[in-house]
């Protein structure tokens, strides 16, 4: 699988098939929020207003005078003025609407915190675009695409929020977000803590840069998902590689191939590296979105997938064709759960088309995160870590090349102990947690785990079917912010 593919699927965690070798981890992290409509998915019905806020395109320079308007959200259905508070959702890659939809803990918990909901687009999202038609056209428009920009935009807004909207003004202001967007609430409250009371950062891989954590880790946890959802269902997985490439070896065994997983293309012996990937992008997104009840995320879903996918690959020890025949039962579990796709296109794992762009070019700059597969503690083809293949890529598609010691400069890495009032959430079951922060580091940058938690579950809206353990976790993440909220107060009125 091409470095920057797992790369970009596995970053689009946070936007599918960014790039042209992005690994499917990284695409993942891009491809985990994107729907194809953001409007259109069912969900609770929110009432918010659509608001937008002059940005400068540039907050670090001083020779240009170029702004955009930036969309935010803003819910105030249940915010009080006297002892309120504001939850601010710092916004990841893709539509702000949707992240808005789609993050029902902050709806569930704004009558107990008296809370301002607001919701922030991030810059070359959605309707946040810099240049408007053109901020994608080349890596001159796309330079002000940095999380430090991003950063500057929400400590801009809610200066703006605090300054026009009576009663806002000496308010404590909550980050939380999750995935990237969890990544962000927690550089934030560490780099603006005079803006932020506090954070939480869900499903927040801060530690995935560098060698913070082994490279292995991501695709390890992928596997022991699928490892304990079935007896020999990773094994089946492991198998179905080499069963592909020897089934593609011939003219005829290409043909069957492409009746046999009923893809919409016929396939070709150069499609069988990108056929591989899709497949492996597919594990990775079930692995994220393992959720305990039907669901709409990335796909219509049952409850708890990977369960339902195992039952299809409980014997590793058949034919290549017999195989293959079962890997198609199981990818149509994620793909036609609901029973309308006729053929299968392995250029799509997410029923997403936006942010693609935007993530791409954020992971061949500032989002390097190192990805391998050796073939032994994963389910996958082994695949080292290549940053100069990385590179080389990134350089061909926009004519930049990464840093890939850039965020750990910018947001300390591992060295974060002087900084304060961050929840860490994580959950067992996502991937994601390997780069997450999963031990406490001090009294108040607290992790909580989710042990049935797949990524960011406890951002979700409560439902009936929730596991004891994100019950847990939402209940310790609100304690804290009343205490951070009570805190904030108890300091306003000794000032007074």
């Amino acid at each position: 699988m091409g470095r920057r593919a797992l790369l970009l699927l596995l970053l689009s965690f946070l936007a599918p098939w960014a790039t042209k070798a992005l690994r499917p981890a990284l695409r993942a992290l891009g491809s985990l929020h994107l729907p194809t409509n953001p409007t259109s998915l069912p969900a609770v019905a929110k009432n918010y207003s659509v608001l937008y806020f002059q940005q400068k395109v540039d907050h670090f320079g001083f020779n240009t005078v170029k702004t955009f308007n930036q969309r935010y959200l803003v819910a105030d259905k249940y915010w009080k003025k006297n002892g309120g508070s504001i939850l601010f959702y710092t916004g990841n890659e893709g539509d702000i609407i949707w992240f808005c939809n789609n993050t029902g803990f902050m709806w569930d918990v704004a009558e107990e915190l008296k809370a301002m909901l607001v919701f922030a687009e991030h810059r070359y999202y959605g309707e946040s675009l810099p240049f408007g038609d053109n901020s994608f056209k080349d890596s001159r428009h796309l330079n002000f695409l940095t999380s430090e920009q991003a950063l500057a935009d929400f400590a801009e807004l809610i200066k703006h929020l605090k300054r026009t909207i009576p009663g806002a003004e000496n308010q404590p202001v909550i980050a939380i977000g999750g995935s990237y967007g969890g990544m962000l609430a927690a550089w934030f409250r560490m780099k603006y803590p005079h803006m932020a009371v506090g954070a939480l950062a869900a499903s927040a891989p801060i530690w995935q840069f560098e060698d913070l954590v082994p490279c292995g880790v991501f695709m390890k946890i992928v596997t022991t998902d699928f490892k304990k959802s079935g007896p020999h269902c990773s094994e089946s997985i492991r198998r179905s590689w080499d069963a592909i490439n020897r089934l593609s070896s011939t003219g005829s065994g290409l043909q069957w191939l492409t009746g046999a997983l009923h893809l919409c293309s016929p396939l070709t012996s150069q499609d069988i590296q990108h056929l591989k990937d899709w497949i492996s992008e597919t594990w990775v997104n079930l692995a994220m979105v393992d959720y305990p009840y039907a669901s709409n995320f990335l796909q219509p879903l049952p409850a708890w997938p990977i369960k339902v996918v195992c039952q299809y690959l409980k014997n590793p020890n058949v034919s290549d064709s017999l195989l293959l025949q079962n890997i198609f039962q199981a990818l149509n579990v994620y793909y036609n759960y609901s029973g309308q796709v006729k053929c299968l296109n392995i250029s799509e794992t997410a029923t997403s088309s936006l942010g693609t762009l935007g993530w791409s070019y954020q992971a061949c700059t500032e989002v390097v995160m190192p990805f391998c597969t050796n073939g032994v503690d994963d389910m996958f083809e082994p695949h080292s870590w290549n940053l100069k293949e990385l590179s080389d890529e990134c350089f061909e598609q926009w004519g930049v090349r990464p840093r890939p010691s850039w965020i750990t400069t910018m947001y300390g890495g591992k060295n974060i102990s002087s900084h304060s009032n961050i929840v860490f959430s994580n959950g067992e079951l996502d991937p994601w947690s390997g780069g997450g922060v999963t031990k406490d580091i001090t009294d108040t940058l607290v992790a909580v785990t989710i042990s049935e938690g797949a990524h960011h579950l406890d951002l979700r809206a409560k439902n009936a079917l929730d596991p004891t353990s994100v019950l847990l976790a939402r209940a310790l993440e609100v304690r804290h912010m009343k205490n951070w909220i009570r805190d904030f107060y108890d300091r306003a009125g000794k000032q007074h």
